[in-house]
């Protein structure tokens, strides 16, 4: 699912779940009147300084299964106000991608895109941001885990509006080490590790930060996550990519709306969603509703590591692993192996010997205990130290 069309789902799970629960009374079953939700989403931004990607799908029932319907052989192409274009190419269902840009600062681009069955859309001009390079990235022990912050500036005092997205990755393993694999009818030494994996997220909150206030364009040590003390990801390695990005004073807007109509919709008492205005308009249809807001600026970004030896050393017995369920291993005789691998929810450890040497038995348990790829993947990142 794409991260814009996630927050409208998120929002309107809100509306319905608050119109349920409001009534404590008798139970009510509103007269709901069917209205179009395919909608088309547009998500992406207009890369200055890289390839740009836009993804366009459709929205969908809350009801339905599956991922969101993608929006294929659209004809898409950013534009500069006054004359010149770039196709983009389909690269993947519904995911639309450029040559690497470099766009000149204050110039203005829009998004231009036809759909499949004769429909024409177009984002607003908008003026390129180049966004400032991040100071730092840092991390400290606070609260209850790990804190996260991102400092910079813009000497120009033009970026002003500020938004970051985060890539988080870690390394893991499974609950057991398993060396030999039950192949062809037979047993052998294991080929693949299936032990240490890495899994990795998108962060999904909405994270803004806004300098107007300020004299200076400074952030400084804006805080940006909290990873608890047991989390997983702080048991090996842990690492965590920003993304930097300037924002029009409308884009900002756009976003913090988004991030009030999914974030703060806790309780009854908090504010309804409110209706979220992108600037992507249906030039077929005026009356259409699309959603997502198409900016145009140049991403800036930093790395950081964290290991578990730079952690307080009494943290290590309260981290959570996952597998706290993965208790039982069990022993199976020679006679019983193939009864019992060839069923692949089991998987072999190792072998059993006696004092002499000789081998009588493998040991095995659940395949989720043991190969890690289940919850990730085992090959190792290419920025993995």
């Amino acid at each position: 699912m794409t991260s814009q069309q996630s927050y409208f789902r998120r929002a309107l799970a809100w509306v319905v779940l608050w119109a349920l629960t409001g009534s404590c009374i008798d139970p009510f079953e509103p007269e709901i009147d069917e209205v179009d939700t395919s909608f088309v989403v547009v998500d992406g931004f207009i890369n200055s300084r890289g390839i740009s990607t836009i993804k366009l799908s459709r929205t969908y029932k809350l009801s339905a299964p599956g991922q969101p319907p993608t929006e294929t052989r659209a004809r898409v192409l950013i534009e500069q106000e006054g004359g010149g274009s770039v196709t983009l190419t389909e690269t993947a269902p519904g995911t639309y991608t450029s040559p690497a840009l470099n766009l000149g600062a204050g110039t203005r681009y829009r998004l231009h895109f036809f759909t499949s069955n004769g429909r024409e859309y177009a984002s607003d001009y908008t003026p390129v941001k180049i966004t400032p390079e991040i100071d730092s990235v840092e991390w400290d022990l606070g609260g209850e885990g790990v804190q996260i912050s991102v400092s910079t500036h813009d000497a120009t005092n033009q970026s002003r509006y500020y938004r970051w997205g985060l890539e988080e990755t870690w390394e893991f393993t499974s609950a057991y080490r398993s060396v030999v694999e039950y192949v062809n009818n037979q047993m052998r030494p294991r080929q693949e590790d299936i032990y240490r994996c890495w899994a990795s997220n998108t962060a999904g909150n909405i994270r803004l930060f806004s300098t107007t206030r300020l004299t200076q364009d400074v952030v400084a040590r804006h805080q940006l996550l909290e990873i608890p003390r047991t989390a997983t990801r702080l048991r090996l390695r842990y690492s965590v990519l920003v993304k930097q990005y300037a924002q029009t004073p409308e884009e900002y807007a756009y976003w913090d709306e988004l991030r009030k109509n999914t974030e703060n919709l806790g309780t009854l008492f908090d504010p309804l969603p409110s209706q979220v205005t992108g600037n992507v308009r249906c030039l077929s249809n005026p009356a259409e509703t699309v959603l997502g807001f198409v900016g145009a600026y140049s991403v800036t970004e930093k790395r950081i590591f964290i290991t578990s030896a730079q952690l307080p050393v009494q943290w290590y017995r309260t981290y959570l692993t996952g597998y706290e369920n993965c208790m039982q291993i069990d022993t199976f005789k020679l006679r019983d192996v193939d009864a019992a691998f060839r069923n692949p929810a089991l998987q072999p450890l190792e072998g059993v010997y006696t004092g002499n040497g000789v081998l009588i038995a493998y040991t095995g348990a659940a395949r989720k205990c043991i190969d890690c790829r289940e919850r990730g993947t085992n090959k190792r990142p290419s920025f993995w130290p």
